[in-house]
């Protein structure tokens, strides 16, 4: 993220990573630190960040006692994980850990975010929720210019969220199995709140179960490269094949594209109009930069089509993007990522002043820069510690595999490289997949096999 992270230099940045990345090294380079665990061994490193938080005296006690329940039970495990017990597991130096935590305890400003590194393990929750912890202990969340985050992978992963991507969620954060939820956002709809169905598949669940009995037996993909980005590809490739219909609207003809029955060419980022919500929860007006090449649709034209093809009222499903964002307000009307005071117009004005966040309730609400200032999204206003405890890596190395595999990211590629695998000058630096060995690997030293 080179925009991103160009807005980091001059501060302290703090990198974990078990890979020497170039943000870890861009952090070292300014005076920064870079933590490089064993993989998969990120949780046993922040449950001793959290033991190092209370022990050395960093623990925020009058905000742990005010704005936080649960401590107690957390700390039951987290107290076992003193910095030297997780040295032993994770690698890095206990000296490290104390240092890193009171770099961020005594700083005026001081932020963590997690992104997919650490999520995407047997254990990614947990991790995520003891970094929260951390946090917490510190009393970051709603201070200003401090708090935790999740960085997103895509332009407006957040306000996919925000807003019905996932398969339990409706409109504004709303959970699908709240019934006062459901009548609001059926009665925005005009439907029968029982005719909305209940939470779906996990998105490996639903890609697991394609063309199966009791699976999709048809698929449409907007913009996205299964066949090569998704877990256990070749068996979800298999998956893609046993559908009966798969249609793909996408801007390149992906390998996922390739594999389709019907394929949809569709406008591309700079030729749709819409909004953008970061990981402020900043909403940000997207404006068409250049109209699409005749006879291409937008993903909004695809989807209101082929409602009405399929017996939808027209009005049901409009193709313009300020239509359905009133839907949007209307629907995300008094939920926890409410937008029902954001407009066009007020996202036009606020241009000049920095943008609105959300909650905005009202139009005459001045949006919500900074979250959990007074309280936090439970009914007594406190933020949950949540105990959890380390298991160590899924696939733990031995005799027989005695080497950890692990992914990362390339700065020249994006995603699965389905556009930028199609820039020459972007194939010249870094051309196909590669596999980094370090330099004093032996080929058969201690814990080798003898036979390979």
């Amino acid at each position: 993220m080179p925009p991103f992270v160009g807005h980091l230099r001059g501060a302290v940045q703090i990198v974990i990573d078990p890979r020497r990345s170039a943000t870890a090294g861009q952090a070292v380079a300014a005076g920064g630190w870079h933590l490089q665990p064993a993989p998969g061994t990120d949780l046993a490193l922040a449950l001793g960040m959290v033991h190092a938080a209370v022990t050395d005296g960093w623990l925020e006690k009058s905000y742990v006692d005010t704005r936080t329940s649960g401590f107690d039970d957390m700390w039951r495990l987290a107290a076992s994980w003193w910095p030297e017990r997780a040295e032993r597991v994770t690698g890095v130096a206990a000296a490290d850990i104390r240092t890193v935590v009171s770099l961020l305890a005594c700083a005026d400003r001081a932020y963590l975010l997690t992104a997919r590194g650490i999520e995407q393990h047997a254990s990614g929750t947990d991790t995520v929720q003891a970094f929260i912890n951390l946090a917490l202990a510190l009393g970051l969340p709603g201070r200003a210019g401090s708090g935790f985050g999740t960085l997103t992978g895509q332009g407006n992963g957040q306000g996919g969220r925000e807003h019905g991507q996932k398969a339990d969620q409706l409109p504004g954060y709303r959970k699908l199995t709240d019934p006062a939820a459901r009548a609001h956002v059926a009665g925005v709809w005009g439907v029968d709140p029982d005719s909305l169905p209940g939470p779906g598949r996990s998105a490996y669940e639903l890609l697991d179960a394609l063309g199966t009995p009791e699976g999709p037996q048809s698929l449409l993909v907007f913009g996205s490269n299964i066949a090569v980005s998704a877990p256990n590809v070749g068996h979800i490739r298999e998956r893609l094949a046993a559908l009966r219909l798969l249609v793909v609207a996408d801007v390149v003809l992906s390998e996922t594209a390739a594999m389709a029955d019907v394929v949809f060419p569709v406008a591309q980022f700079a030729e749709e109009e819409g909004t953008l919500t970061n990981l402020e929860g900043r909403v940000l007006r997207r404006r068409r930069a250049l109209p699409p090449p005749d006879g291409v649709r937008t993903d909004l034209e695809v989807l209101s089509g082929l409602a009405r093809h399929l017996g939808q009222p027209a009005d049901r499903f409009p193709a313009d993007p300020r239509e359905v964002f009133e839907e949007l307000r209307a629907a995300s009307a008094g939920g926890p990522a409410d937008y029902a005071g954001i407009t066009y117009e007020r996202l036009d004005a606020a241009e000049r002043t920095g943008g609105l966040h959300w909650p905005c309730p009202t139009v005459d609400h001045p949006g919500t820069p900074r979250l959990f200032l007074d309280r936090f999204a439970h009914p007594d206003g406190l933020a949950r510690f949540v105990p959890v405890e380390a298991v160590g890596p899924a696939e733990p190395v031995d005799r027989t595999f005695p080497l950890y595999a692990t992914t990362g990211r390339l700065l020249e590629h994006y995603q699965s490289g389905a556009q930028t695998r199609r820039v020459a000058e972007l194939m010249d630096t870094t051309g196909e997949q590669f596999v980094d060995v370090h330099p004093p690997t032996p080929p058969n030293g201690p814990g080798w096999p003898t036979e390979r």
